[in-house]
């Protein structure tokens, strides 16, 4: 009886607008992110995008409405207009073609869940900037590089680079990911498979800048994972969203300052301006900043997308 009304009860907490965790899912779980819980499925993975939100990572408490759909809608829309350039690991995002466990959670998937492949994933952060900012700015003001490329001098906060470049991290288990050059990224992975994942990630910034500019926005950097699926490198996790990329308003862009942003940097920037010390605990984030924030978020999926959110 216990039992029973316990997963009532979850379930009812489920069925409301926000979702802060998945353990109604009962199967095996694959990971559990700071964002997205992943639930194994053989071959396959179920990646179920809560409404969770973190900054300088750590989780708050907090959940944003809609984020989750937010997320996922925006990783669908970018997987199918970046496939003519190298395919993902996406299955669908269609509930009722799910496997028959997760029937009963149509409700609770719908909108912010995605069936994937499972691959392989690649030990390493692609990261590709298109303008100076975040700690690829802070790392230019001390040595006038990124990641070992050199750069003009007297560039100023948030200006266009002379072209994309590439500079990757490393994917660490406990802290914080590491900067490394393109030769150390070389020798860890080798070289081949290094030029593959530089040209790829810089021919994805291309085409979605080219197309985020034609909505008025402009694609600052970015971040991809890339995984192996049947001896062929695809993209994978998510693209293009407002959690791993900068999305600035064209119409306010002005060197030299920060810009509007269509990412969670609106909250790292309130919680700069009340000298959090970035540890755990978090502080608890008011009533304002969260519809703030989710209204950033759903703004980010009409210009990206051309449609509201359902």
């Amino acid at each position: 009886k216990f039992w029973i009304i316990e997963y009532i009860t979850e379930r009812k907490k489920c069925m409301s607008k926000l979702i802060g965790n998945t353990d109604f899912i009962k199967l095996p779980v694959f990971i559990k992110g700071k964002v997205r819980d992943v639930y194994d499925l053989g071959d396959k993975l179920l990646i179920v995008v809560t409404d969770r939100i973190s900054a300088f990572d750590v989780v708050f408490r907090e959940l944003i409405p809609d984020k989750g759909k937010v997320l996922n809608g925006i990783s669908e829309f970018w997987f199918k207009f970046t496939s003519d350039v190298i395919g993902n690991h996406m299955i669908t995002t269609d509930v009722s073609e799910y496997p028959s466990d997760l029937s009963g959670f149509s409700e609770e998937l719908s909108g912010r869940s995605m069936l994937v492949n499972k691959v392989q994933m690649v030990p390493v952060e692609c990261i590709v900037r298109g303008y100076l900012e975040g700690s690829g700015l802070k790392e230019y003001r001390k040595t006038g590089s990124i990641c070992g490329i050199k750069l003009p001098e007297g560039l100023k906060q948030c200006e266009k680079l002379p072209e994309p470049i590439f500079t990757p991290t490393t994917k660490e288990q406990e802290g914080h990911d590491m900067n490394v050059t393109f030769d150390e990224l070389a020798d860890k992975i080798g070289r081949e498979l290094a030029n593959k994942l530089k040209d790829t990630s810089i021919a994805l910034y291309n085409k979605a800048s080219k197309y985020a500019e034609s909505k008025g926005l402009i694609l600052a950097d970015t971040k991809f994972e890339f995984g192996i699926l049947n001896g062929e490198l695809v993209v994978a996790d998510e693209i293009f969203t407002p959690d791993s990329s900068r999305f600035w308003d064209m119409k306010e862009y002005e060197p030299g300052r920060p810009q509007k942003s269509f990412d969670k940097q609106f909250l790292r920037e309130y919680l700069e301006s009340i000298g959090w010390d970035k540890n755990p605990p978090p502080p608890a984030l008011p009533e304002d900043v969260i519809e703030k924030t989710s209204m950033k978020y759903k703004e980010a999926y009409k210009l990206i997308t051309g449609k509201d959110l359902e």
